[in-house]
């Protein structure tokens, strides 16, 4: 993909449509060195062809410059039988130039009445485009050929294409279009496409300043280069041109060229150091004349291409850049650069360095810069003599690493830091740290048999605090076995832990005991203040409301660990964090919120890794499109493992299946759901009364009141007012199909009653849409009518199509007036999910913006679902549209 390049890929396309239509052209491409010339040729040379039009390319290399017509041998060898046919003057002057008898003094305008002459015989055959790269290493004879024949173009289908560097190749009469560097949102899509994440970013943006070809290059930094104040290391072959420019200057002037680049930014320190190493501000000027470099106010020194401070200083001996950074550290006024200049300079071990590291990484971490930190104490650990103090410091980069939410950089350090760990047999050391580590990379249940295997070899405390990690992380895992160890092994040491107590009897289907015992852990910890002091006991927190279906403690833990994060800057945990709050604020209703909690989440993927246990949480991902009867997206889950494997796939189907009125395939979903602990939890709970509610339109009455039996036992045990509710929804399913009518319709009104207004919508209105249908069969109308119109503004706004459809069917069963008539099975398979409900609710006369507001979209998408909706519906306006829902 190539990015930022949109208006020259049009302008290309443009060329090459007018060439098919008869018109040639010309146009020159300039830039400097990496721009992204020859990939925008390389482009159109693959685009070409699918447009029926021939490709003939040339590349332009410096040492043939001086090779008279060696471009026009590249051109034309592919097609050298066409010179046989050339007028004999043309073929002569051709021939003696590519066999290098012509004169001193050619015709050249025989030369490029020849290219002219054999290009317009091949457009004969098919539109041809002339691809000429680094046109200013052509030779003089070539060039000027070239060019001959790009002026004439025009009355033939031929395009021809240069690219060029900003100086050389004089190309008069030929439009020019100049290539600028990329924006830094498209560097930033450029980097994250090459899998370098957001911690890493910001610094090779900074550095490459747009230009793709530093960009690519700097993304192989490893990740300590990426942090250290000196310019990146670049692969030799790419700095091979730069280097040869900057050779030929005095050495005076590489001297200051490689102060320059040490420096970075630090341009007021330039002028001190290059005092103390005895050069000054005059010996720049052979750069600058060179146009490698410039000096803006006196002091302000800047390099013409990013790739110039690489190629200075990795160019330079490191004797020379060991005095630059000794030089420049004492310039330095800063205590962070000067530690850094040091570390630089040090060729050795030294504790002295090293200490001052730790110190700045302290401040680092004071002020939420992980990244820093953690490459700061990597430094020190370099450095450090002692194994003790290098295991410890490398101990502490990573774990600085994964707060700045790079599980892969803090994988490696702590690898390091166990194996420098000599001086302690002690294997529990890292253990936690080296658990969290696995966790990251999408290990849970290895990281939970690392820490139970350590437990023991620890102190008591710790081994404590090591068995209860282990039963949160077995539980994420989906296999809940070292949960129940860990539960009796906390009891053997007195240590008894009410949410590992809970996970252990939920892990053996007990909810009258486990849910109470996660229930009492959040009443022990009511101060979010207390807990937000420790992420882990945080987290344990959100986990238990979470599975206690606790949706107020949920969103009130989540939002405020979001927002601690996000003001300290702490990457690590975010994506479980954000579709764990996705969760919840699909829970609340608004989806257009747990969309943009997702979309976050992914962007901080790549860096903080994307393992199973945050897609344990990411039910949001799949229940939403189940909600909205949105096939399309169920079937592009259904080809990712990552989803097909989640516990709450087949959950979610059987959702959609039921919206649908398939209930069979409902119930099938509903079996296949796969064991783990996970389905004994508020997170997927909720398909036991789906299952009721397809079981009772199957008339299956034992298959309803065994899924009735189980969720009302967890409800009761989980002391929720929304799962009350909805236990008394389904207990009024299956007393209606047993003909207790009285009782159902007392069940129904309690369930509305106990069901707050705005907790879990979703629920509520399904609740109202089921005794809306039992009102309106019980010949009660004007009754059900009423509370349908209630369903049927949560289903609208949730843009939940299905139950938009069968709440509209309901109410005109009712005698609705007014409602929109699609009852015809055609023409609903017609209108996707999302039209149904923006046709619906402009026929109620709803303007495009309170549409908008109202469904989580933009006015200019609910214009574009009506545009698309109306030729389905045989209508060209509005007006026609309120014609048919009033017929």
């Amino acid at each position: 993909m190539l990015h930022g390049q949109a208006e020259e890929q049009t302008r290309l396309t443009q060329l090459l449509t007018s060439t098919r239509a008869g018109r040639g052209g010309a146009l020159v491409l300039r830039g400097e060195m990496g721009i992204g010339r020859s990939a925008l040729l390389d482009w159109l040379a693959e685009s070409a062809p699918s447009l029926g039009v021939r490709v003939l390319r040339v590349t332009g290399f410096q040492a043939e410059e001086g090779l008279a017509h060696a471009g026009l041998i590249q051109l034309l060898c592919p097609i050298q039988e066409r010179v046989s046919a050339l007028p004999p003057p043309q073929a002569a002057a051709f021939h003696a130039a590519l066999d290098g008898s012509a004169s001193p003094h050619p015709d050249r305008s025989l030369t490029g009445l020849a290219v002219l002459t054999i290009l317009a015989d091949l457009a004969r055959e098919s539109p041809v485009v002339c691809l000429v790269d680094d046109a200013q290493w052509l030779d003089q004879a070539t060039a000027d050929a070239l060019l001959f024949a790009a002026r004439r173009v025009t009355d033939e289908p031929v395009a021809m294409v240069f690219t060029a560097r900003d100086q050389g190749f004089t190309a008069a009469g030929l439009p020019e279009r100049h290539l600028a560097r990329l924006h830094r949102d498209d560097a930033a899509q450029l980097l994250a496409e090459r899998g370098l994440g957001p911690a890493g970013r910001a610094r090779v943006i900074e550095d490459a300043a747009g230009n793709p070809l530093a960009l690519n290059a700097f993304v192989e930094a490893t990740y300590a280069d990426l942090i250290r104040r000196v310019p990146l290391p670049v692969a030799d072959h790419i700095l091979a041109p730069l280097r040869s420019q900057i050779s030929v200057l005095p050495d005076r002037t590489k001297l200051m060229m490689v102060i320059a680049a040490a420096a970075g930014d630090q341009t007021s320190a330039v002028l001190d150091a290059a005092r103390r190493l005895g050069v000054g501000l005059e010996d720049l000027a052979p750069a600058e004349q060179a146009g490698l470099l410039h000096v803006t106010g006196g002091q302000t020194v800047g390099f013409r291409h990013p790739l110039l401070a690489p190629a200075a200083y990795h160019g330079a001996v490191l004797a020379r850049r060991v005095r630059v950074h000794q030089s420049l550290a004492d310039a330095s006024g800063d205590a962070d650069r000067r530690v850094q200049h040091l570390a630089a300079a040090a060729t050795t071990p030294d504790d002295n360095v090293a200490a001052m590291l730790v110190q700045a990484a302290d401040r680092a971490r004071r002020t939420s810069c992980f990244t820093k930190a953690a490459t700061l104490l990597e430094q020190a650990a370099q450095l450090a003599t002692k194994p003790r103090d290098q295991a410890h410091w490398l101990g502490e980069a990573s774990r600085s690493a994964l707060s700045a939410g790079n599980a892969a950089c803090a994988a490696e350090l702590i690898e390091r830091a166990e194996h420098s760990n000599t001086e302690s047999n002690n294997p529990s050391t890292f253990a936690l740290l080296r658990a969290t580590v696995d966790l990251e990379h999408g290990h849970p249940l290895h990281a939970a048999r690392l820490l139970t295997d350590h437990a023991t070899a620890a102190p008591p405390a710790q081994a404590a605090t090591m068995l209860r990690t282990a039963a949160t992380y077995a539980w994420l895992s989906g296999d809940p076995t070292l949960t129940v160890f860990a539960h009796k092994e906390l009891q053997e040491m007195d240590q008894p832990d009410d949410i590992v107590q809970g996970l252990a009897y939920l892990a053996e289907d007990d909810y009258t005991r486990g849910l109470p015992s996660l229930a009492a852990f959040l009443a022990k910890t009511p101060s979010m203040r207390c807990a937000a002091e420790d992420t882990g006991e945080l987290m344990r927190m959100l986990y238990s409301a979470l599975i206690l279906g606790d949706d107020d403690a949920s969103r009130r833990l989540a939002e405020a660990e979001v927002m601690r994060r996000r003001q300290h800057g702490l990457i690590g945990g975010m994506p479980e964090l954000l579709t764990a709050l996705a969760h919840i604020h699909m829970l609340n209703g608004s989806h257009g919120d747990a969309r943009a909690a997702l979309s976050e989440a992914a962007d901080l993927a790549p860096n903080a890794a994307t393992p199973p246990y945050p897609v344990l949480l990411d039910l949001a991902h799949i229940r939403i499109p189940a909600i909205e009867g949105d096939q399309d997206q169920i079937r592009h889950l259904a080809h990712s493992p990552r989803y097909t494997a989640h516990a709450g796939y087949h959950s979610a189907l059987g959702l959609l299946e039921l919206a649908h009125g398939d209930y069979n395939a409902a119930l099938r979903n509903f079996a296949a759901t796969p064991p783990g602990p996970w389905r004994h939890t508020a997170l997927l709970i909720t398909s036991a009364s789906d299952e009721v509610e397809a079981a009772i339109r199957l008339e299956q009455t034992s298959r309803a009141q065994e899924s009735l039996t189980r969720f009302t036992t967890w409800a009761q045990a989980a002391d929720r007012p929304w799962a009350h509710a909805v236990a008394l929804r389904c207990r009024a399913l299956v007393r209606a199909q047993s003909g207790e009518n009285t009782l159902a319709e007392q069940d129904f009104v309690r369930s509305l009653d106990v069901h707050p207004i705005g907790i879990r919508p979703f629920e509520r209105a399904r609740t109202e849409l089921l005794y809306g249908q039992w009102l309106r069969r019980a010949r009660r109308r004007a009754d059900a009518r009423e509370i349908l119109r209630s369903a049927l503004d949560v289903f609208e706004r949730l843009s939940a199509g299905p139950w938009v459809k069968r709440t509209l069917a309901e109410l005109r069963a009712a005698g609705e007036p007014g409602t929109l008539h699609l009852s015809d099975s055609d023409l609903e398979n017609r209108l996707t999910p999302q039209e149904l409900t923006v046709v619906r609710l402009a026929a109620k006369g709803h303007t495009s913006r309170q549409i908008a507001d109202k469904l989580y979209l933009s006015p200019r998408t609910v214009e574009s679902h009506l545009s698309s909706a109306y030729p389905k519906l045989g209508v060209s306006s509005r007006r026609e549209l309120a014609q048919l829902s009033s017929s």
